[in-house]
């Protein structure tokens, strides 16, 4: 599981795949979660808007991990 350590509230999906290096910019966004299986505390998302907060686990095609934690 990889660590993203936020010092905001909050980092939307967007930027969190963006922060972590899974995609080059926000506009690689939308199609990513078109085209990737996106769970958030095991729940389905597809928006890039969604807040996420410490403490949320975000999985992506059951196999990559990413843990928010806020500092």
């Amino acid at each position: 599981m990889l660590k993203i350590n936020i010092k905001t509230d909050f980092i939307t999906l967007g930027q969190l795949l963006k922060f972590s290096g899974i995609i080059s910019n926000g506009g690689e966004a939308k199609i990513f979660l078109l085209n990737n299986k996106i769970l958030i505390n095991g729940e389905a998302e597809n928006r890039r808007g969604r807040k996420l907060f410490g403490g949320e686990i975000v999985r992506i095609n059951d196999q990559l991990e990413l843990l928010v934690v806020k500092k």
